[in-house]
């Protein structure tokens, strides 16, 4: 309890430009950590669909009616289940247009699917510079507060006759305060922001691998319906 009484005194008794320096860290870290709470059921809630809907298309289920039954459901698809529309839709519809060779289809699906891709991916990797920006800027904050600090601190001395250590001691305390709050809020933020990076990645992977494994489906199905 002593301890936590010392520490709020140090940043009471610091210098206006310090505690400035740590209203910014602090808000910096609250942020962070709103965005780690949601990022981690964003990415988490992504697996599970993927898992789902990979488990769906893989069961034999005709396309057809999956691709209707994602369209009659009236809700934003999102992962896996919008690549997999946006790749059909795009083929159903280039089918039905007359003179169209097997590879236009395909390569037209493919197209809708990489722009799927690349808006999924945009949405998984939100927020994410955030947290990197964090990470890496939060601890040189903290020194800038801490340097000036004990800038403030031997400037001070100057106007006595003595100068020891019970007169520097606090002064540098206070703005070593400014050094910690910086890491308190990098060290969350860089964890996050690796853990998160990979979880992103390996989706994906895992997006891209099923967008090539469908084209290929689309692709015999494309050959079949020319040969009819």
């Amino acid at each position: 309890m002593t301890n936590d009484l010392q520490v709020w005194q140090l940043i009471l008794d610091a210098g206006w430009l310090v505690k400035g320096v740590l209203v910014i860290l602090l808000m910096a870290s609250i942020a962070s950590w709103m965005i780690i709470f949601n990022k981690r059921g964003v990415l988490a809630k992504a697996e599970k669909a993927a898992d789902t809907f990979e488990e769906r298309f893989w069961s034999g289920t005709d396309l057809t009616k999956l691709h209707e039954s994602i369209a009659s459901g009236h809700r934003l698809t999102s992962g896996m289940e919008r690549i997999f529309d946006s790749g059909f839709a795009e083929f159903t519809r280039m089918r039905q247009q007359a003179r169209m060779t097997p590879s236009a289809m395909v390569e037209g699906a493919q197209r809708a699917m990489r722009i799927a891709l690349t808006r999924e991916t945009e949405e998984l990797e939100h927020h994410l510079n955030f947290l990197a920006t964090v990470g890496s800027t939060s601890p040189y904050v903290g020194l800038f507060g801490t340097v000036w600090g004990i800038m403030t601190s031997f400037h001070q001395l100057a106007n006595v006759n003595q100068a020891t250590i019970a007169r520097v001691a606090p002064g540098i305390s206070e703005a070593l305060v400014a050094t910690a709050m910086g890491l308190f809020a990098a060290i969350p933020a860089v964890i996050a922001y690796n853990r998160f990076s990979n979880q992103v990645d390996r989706l994906e992977v895992r997006y891209d691998n099923f967008k090539e494994e469908f084209s290929s489906i689309l692709q015999r199905q494309a050959h079949a319906l020319s040969q009819e």
